[in-house]
């Protein structure tokens, strides 16, 4: 604590009594620091909580001048979206892919999440990328990457995660302080992949979403489809994530590539 320093000339006796007073007053007790709250509560299986980092976002590509590759993925895509529309996963063909830039991020922050919010705002949509996961300690929690949709000004949102051995769906809403499980409709949910510290694991993972029903595929694969809330608004913002499994190093790393997302014409 600092103290002003006097410039008044003092007597003795009076700086005796001072300092005879000085010597009598008891030691401050020290402060002790309040216990950190940052360690989210915990849900019924997994305590995991969003944080949004203000973070400049991807932006899509620009368009460049058609030529043959160019056609060729877009013959590839309208393929994909065709294939969905019969599987009964889209409303309708008519649409538009939009390709975004590369997303590399890595983050160390044990069951929290962050993501980079995209200008695209949508209700019913495909997104898909190819991911690529590594991990700092080889008993790491659950982690990896991950896709955010219908982010509300609130920051109210879903987000969808590939760990090594499942799925990860939550829906976070603000009247709760954690991020609540989805919970499975039909399909396991379930996936197998390497250990992550090992080696980085690979995939191909999309999001599918039409109405208040979500499928997730992993490598072509429809692992999960779940049901969403009838009450939550679904139109907002969607974003790529990291989940991060631990506090070590460098803690999760994830990389996307081949981002991309479908949206129907209005």
């Amino acid at each position: 604590m600092k103290t002003k320093r006097t410039n008044s000339l003092l007597s003795v006796m009076l700086i005796l009594v001072f300092a005879s007073l000085a010597c009598s007053t008891s030691a401050v007790q020290s402060t002790s620091t309040p216990a950190s709250t940052d360690t989210p509560q915990p849900t019924a299986t997994i305590a995991l909580t969003p944080t949004n980092t203000p973070k400049p976002s991807p932006t899509p590509r620009p368009t460049k001048t058609p030529n043959l590759a160019a056609t060729k993925r877009s013959d590839e895509f309208n393929a994909e979206t065709q294939s969905y529309f019969d599987k009964g996963y889209l409303k309708t063909v008519d649409g538009k892919i939009t390709e975004v830039d590369d997303f590399t991020y890595d983050w160390a922050q044990l069951g929290w999440y962050n993501w980079q919010q995209l200008n695209t705002k949508t209700s019913d949509f495909y997104m898909s990328a190819h991911f690529t996961w590594s991990s700092a300690f080889r008993n790491a929690d659950s982690s990896g990457c991950g896709f955010i949709f219908a982010i509300q000004d609130n920051g109210d949102h879903y987000a969808v995660f590939l760990d090594r051995s499942e799925i990860i769906f939550l829906n976070a809403d603000q009247t709760a302080s954690y991020s609540r499980t989805v919970g499975l409709t039909r399909g396991t949910g379930r996936v197998k992949f390497d250990n992550p510290a090992d080696k980085p694991d690979q995939a191909n993972f999309t999001l599918i979403v039409k109405g208040a029903y979500a499928y997730v595929l992993v490598d072509g694969k429809v692992v999960g489809e779940y049901t969403l809330s009838q009450s939550k608004i679904l139109d907002g913002n969607l974003g790529l994530s990291l989940l991060s499994g631990t506090n070590k190093d460098y803690g999760t790393r994830c990389l996307m590539t081949n981002v991309r997302i479908w949206t129907p014409t209005e």
